[in-house]
């Protein structure tokens, strides 16, 4: 593995990254190197930390499972029960689950956004709650890129009268000691390495062809990697796609999952609680992504694009090249993250090439 990180750091595929794996709640690499900005002045260091796009997600689907698991969450209930004003413009049957998987026609708001409105949780979630479905819920995937966050975030917080952010910080971050933030302290800015964004045209949302749900789901209002370098974006609670952490925190996090439920000495969830993640919810041709997916209750599951040695395996990746892989089987976490964003999900090898090492040394495959 250390060859393979060396070699991407080499050759340029990386500017600054960090890779780690656990088995059996024992963290067995833990690798980073090469530079937090573009100009390369500043080292990245053990505790340097950066903007992982979607790999957050795993984190807002971690929290909706720990409630789950506690009863105070049924991922088969219309989200009307928990956010009554859902239910509004034919929305009265889409579950929980039906968000967590992708399936709900959430993926975009229908009215006009602005970038600055990701930082508007109230107008978010009121806009998501009065506008009718895309597509017809639990018929197709969708990848529900931004909205997602905001939809299981508020039901999350409907539930327990806390935001994601905080609930995710003294539930999970706080009792692991996992350096993981929804919501950035501007107290931890100098520790944050620069996004450095895809080629021109290379980035999401770009290319010509799109569907009305695609130009929605990616445009409305877009992406700016720039936008990761202000304290707006940061202290912001984006809970599908403005999480700060590290390889280390995003695999010491879901060493819980890979453990059945316990990390770190303590208890999270049952062992049937990490399990319901595997649960197919829905599979087919995403609206969204255009390609193949299956995907159980916040995760990707095994058997879909993403060649997986066991089938008891959850993964989620982020905008860029960031990636999460929990194999339940083999009771393992990879997790990857970079500053150098790669234009494509399907072309980008730097983390999958890190995966493949780390199976072969576990003797996984």
């Amino acid at each position: 593995m250390r060859a393979a990180f060396e070699a991407n750091l080499a050759s340029g595929a990386d500017v600054g990254a960090a890779v780690c794996v656990t088995q059996d709640g024992e963290t067995l690499v833990d690798l980073w190197g090469g530079y937090a900005d573009p100009a390369k002045t500043r080292a990245w260091e053990r505790d340097t930390i950066v903007n992982v796009y979607s790999t957050t997600k795993t984190m807002t689907a971690l929290c909706a499972l720990i409630l789950a698991d506690r009863g105070a969450l049924d991922f088969d209930a219309p989200v009307a029960r928990y956010w009554p004003e859902f239910a509004a413009n034919g929305k009265d049957a889409i579950t929980v689950g039906q968000l967590m998987a992708h399936s709900a026609g959430m993926s975009a708001w229908r009215a006009p956004m602005a970038k600055e409105d990701f930082y508007d949780w109230e107008k978010a979630t009121t806009l998501l709650a009065a506008q009718a479905p895309l597509w017809a819920p639990g018929t197709q995937p969708g990848y529900h890129a931004i909205t997602q966050g905001y939809l299981v975030g508020e039901v999350v917080r409907r539930i327990t009268g806390q935001t994601l952010g905080t609930f995710f910080r003294e539930e999970v971050a706080e009792p692991l000691g996992a350096d993981f933030h929804i919501g950035l302290p501007a107290s931890e800015d100098d520790r944050v390495a620069e996004l450095i964004p895809p080629p021109p045209g290379q980035g999401a949302g770009d290319g010509a062809g799109q569907s009305e749900i695609q130009a929605l789901t990616f445009n409305n209002p877009g992406i700016d990697v720039a936008a990761t370098k202000t304290r707006a974006w940061r202290g912001a609670e984006i809970p599908a796609a403005g999480g700060t952490g590290n390889a280390r925190s995003v695999a010491e996090i879901h060493m819980i999952l890979a453990n059945g439920g316990i990390a770190k000495g303590k208890r999270f969830l049952s062992e049937a609680g990490c399990r319901k993640a595997l649960e197919l919810q829905i599979e087919g041709t995403d609206l969204v992504m255009g390609g193949p997916a299956r995907f159980g209750l916040g995760f990707g599951l095994a058997g879909g694009v993403v060649p997986l040695p066991n089938p008891n395996t959850i993964f989620w990746g982020g905008y860029g090249g960031s990636l999460v892989i929990i194999d339940m089987d083999a009771r393992t976490t990879i997790a990857f993250a970079m500053n150098k964003m790669a234009g494509t999900t399907t072309g980008d090898m730097r983390a999958l090439g890190l995966a493949m090492a780390s199976w072969q040394a576990l003797g996984v495959v």
